[in-house]
């Protein structure tokens, strides 16, 4: 290999233009192939009692770690064994009932042929992703998904890329199919990716993050104003309720003092009563958390009480909340 100072930034673009447009055309080519052999390979891994175990080596083998580990955050149990591990004892791993997913773009891949008896003993059904048809792999698979590209991105054609690009899209597409196929939908992405974005969305209830007990600042409706606005103090959320026992019957907030101040009124001499405001929003603790933050977009206020099934106040929560758990 011989090094050059001399970068051709237009040979970069045109290169980088060719490799998408190389890649698109192995991906349309081999979605104008897919037919009975893919659906089969949707309904065995449907079938399965077992898991769906990725085998593969070199890119093929970092590209199925994404597929296994793409199919296991969709609702199908799947894992990758490494073939020059499983050799050494890994084939352990797999048990009667599994199914295999085998990649190997020229099929003759040393390490998954060298287990193929041991797979046929276990009687799993092997499912083979290769380009060639006639490949060792696609022979001895129970189901070939054939993912042949024309031509690699690579300028001297040696390099996998189309190739890996194809068999990453082909295990998308099972991906794709399998959780269509269970019914997995938005909140069972979520029961996998309880630290995501969208598992605190979906996942994170209003009792999981309200304040409660004394941290719920709160006021008789009887309390002084100079005695509502030392627990607002205290508590700091910027508000508090006035309750009459455990029932909700208004809320005091910083909002609502400066309109209060601005009237010129004799603070000293006003009860909680006088002051609060009535049917103030509200959310119920088994609310999502999403909810209570679209509720206080739509109201434009940071803060919410929270209410049990039966109106009862349980807890308090804000923007800050919401914002320390990642929900907003």
């Amino acid at each position: 290999m011989t090094a050059t100072n001399a970068f051709d930034a237009a040979r970069a673009l045109q290169l980088a233009q060719q490799t998408f447009d190389i890649e698109a055309q192995a991906l349309h080519a081999v979605r104008d192939a897919l037919g009975e052999s893919f659906t089969r390979s949707v309904q065995a891994m449907l079938a399965t009692t077992g898991r769906v175990v990725v085998m593969g080596m070199g890119k093929s083998g970092h590209v199925g770690r994404k597929i296994a580990a793409t199919l296991a955050s969709t609702g199908t149990p799947a894992f990758f064994v490494h073939p020059g591990e499983a050799s050494h004892g890994d084939l352990g791993m797999v048990q009667p009932g599994d199914v295999v997913l085998a990649i190997s773009n020229s099929g003759e891949s040393e390490e998954i042929n060298a287990v193929l008896p041991a797979l046929r003993r276990l009687k799993i059904t092997l499912v083979g992703i290769t380009g060639r048809a006639q490949s060792t792999l696609a022979q001895h698979a129970d189901i070939a998904l054939l993912c042949a590209v024309q031509q690699e991105a690579c300028p001297l054609n040696l390099a996998p890329t189309a190739s890996t690009t194809a068999q990453m899209a082909m295990g998308d597409a099972l991906a794709v199919a399998l959780l269509d196929a269970r019914g997995f939908r938005e909140h069972d992405f979520a029961q996998s990716h309880p630290g995501g974005a969208l598992g605190r969305k979906l996942l994170m209830h209003v009792r999981d993050l309200m304040r409660s007990g004394d941290a719920v600042p709160h006021v008789g409706p009887e309390a002084s104003f100079s005695a509502l606005m030392r627990e607002m103090t205290d508590k700091g959320l910027g508000a508090a309720a006035i309750v009459d026992g455990d029932a909700l019957l208004g809320i005091f907030t910083d909002g609502d003092l400066r309109r209060l101040i601005e009237t010129g009124a004799d603070l000293r001499a006003l009860k909680a009563r006088a002051v609060m405001h009535p049917n103030p929003s509200r959310v119920r603790a088994d609310a999502l958390a999403v909810e209570a933050a679209d509720l206080m977009e739509q109201h434009r206020i940071t803060s919410l009480l929270v209410v049990d099934e039966a109106e009862r106040l349980v807890g308090a929560i804000n923007t800050n909340d919401l914002l320390r758990a990642k929900v907003i």
